[in-house]
Order: C-alpha cells, then structure tokens, then sequence
C-alpha cells in the first residue's frame, strides 16, 4: 500500500519524519488509527501487545506513542515506564475506557502527556496528536544570540539547557510540567485563565475537561514549593498567576 496517497496537504507545522506507535490489542483499531497518522502525512507503525510496543519504542524510535490502558500482556502503565525508560521524551496519549476515571489519572500521574476514551473520533485522536507533536518536535537552532534565560525570583527556567532550578536547586519536570511552566513565567504576575493554559500548553481546547490544568498546577506547587514561599497562586473563579516568592 503506498502511504503517500490520499494524504491531507500539510501544515505550516507538519514534519513528514514525526513517527507514530499506535498500541492496541485489536488489530482493526491499530490500522484504522494508523491510517489516519498517514493521512495526515506522518510515519506510523503498529503494536498489539505491550512488549512489542517497547520492541519498537526502542528500535522504530517514535516520537509519540498511542497506548491503551489494557493490553493482553502488560499493561499501559508499565508499557509506558519501559518506554521512558529507553525514551524518556517520548509523548504518550492513553486510550482508555469512558468510566475509568481513576485509570486516566494514573496515566497522567505516570507521566502520560493526554487521554482520549473509548469509543473516540480519529479527528479528536489527530487533533490532540498534533499538540503532542508539536511539543515533541526538537526546536529549530538559533540564528542569533541564545535567549536568555526567564527568572523570577529565586526561579530560573533555562529553555536552552531545557533546566529549571530554584535557589540554586535543580527541579526536576516532566515535559508537560515543563512546559506549563514555562507559559507561567513568560506571564509573571498575570492571571491566566483555565482555556488560555490549556490553548497555549496543550495545543487545544479539552472540551470541558480543564480540570487537567488543575492537576498538573498540583504538581508543578508540590515541586516548585515544597518547603519555599509559594509562587503559583490560585485566583478563585479567574485562574492562576505565578509571582516571586516573599
């Protein structure tokens, strides 16, 4: 089959070398979510059991993984700890069953990037693929002077050197966690809202599910704050704003 036909035209955004695994234990679904990576002009490779899914993380080296949470030998979260393991800049979108909301946030707690349920679009598969492509994707080298480094306070996010540290301690953060804060502090002292974070960060609207953002500002607090003066505050029925510690 010629993976070239029929592809959508791409995007300004769009890398023809973005490589996509998609996991599933039903041989039908992994070739209808392959089909349409390839429509949208990437490379894809399918999976039907968890230890094939490492196999190819290791050898086929994608840049974002498609994983169901339930698979016939391991299961999704221990797929995605070897993974990391070997890959650790891989990004994961978990398929998972419409009731399990404590297995979507275990993903998410494990170091998944995002979740769609069953049964689920290929537009909303795509659309949310796109977001964690996009944040995969290596940034272009500088034609200038390297930028400088954002502080605030005590905090120092060197987008270079991809480090974050505060008071002179390394903190160490997932991509998403990552980026999340580097969104925060390229807006000290403003309110930023639930949909600007999940727009600039996540790459789209979630639809009714921001409390995402609420989860991964827990995080950041537990890291950034721990023993310190806060720096991420709540604004009740506004959003959040990140501003020095006193």
């Amino acid at each position: 089959m010629d993976d070239t036909a029929d592809r959508r035209d791409p995007g300004p955004d769009d890398r023809p070398d973005w490589r996509v695994l998609v996991v599933d234990d039903e041989p039908d679904l992994v070739e209808v979510v392959c089909g349409a990576v390839r429509y949208e002009g990437w490379q894809a490779c399918g999976a039907t059991s968890g230890l094939a899914a490492v196999e190819a993380a290791v050898t086929w080296r994608p840049h974002a993984v498609v994983l169901d949470m339930m698979l016939p030998d391991l299961d999704g979260l221990e797929v995605l700890r070897r993974v990391h393991a070997v890959r650790p800049e891989v990004r994961v979108l978990f398929l998972t069953a419409r009731d399990a909301v404590e297995e979507r946030i275990a993903g998410i707690a494990a170091g998944g990037d995002d979740y769609v349920t069953k049964p689920f679009s290929l537009a909303e598969v795509v659309v949310r693929l796109r977001g964690l492509l996009r944040r995969a994707a290596p940034p272009a080298a500088p034609t200038g002077p390297p930028a400088h480094a954002l502080v605030l306070g005590d905090l120092v996010l060197d987008d270079r050197a991809r480090e974050v540290t505060r008071d002179g301690e390394t903190i160490e953060l997932s991509p998403t966690e990552y980026a999340l804060l580097a969104h925060l502090m390229r807006h000290p002292r403003q309110v930023l809202s639930k949909a600007q974070i999940l727009e600039a960060v996540w790459s789209y609207d979630f639809g009714g599910q921001a409390h995402i953002v609420e989860l991964y500002i827990s995080y950041l607090r537990k890291k950034l704050d721990a023993g310190r003066s806060p720096m991420i505050h709540t604004v009740r029925g506004a959003g959040y704003l990140i501003k020095a510690g006193q």
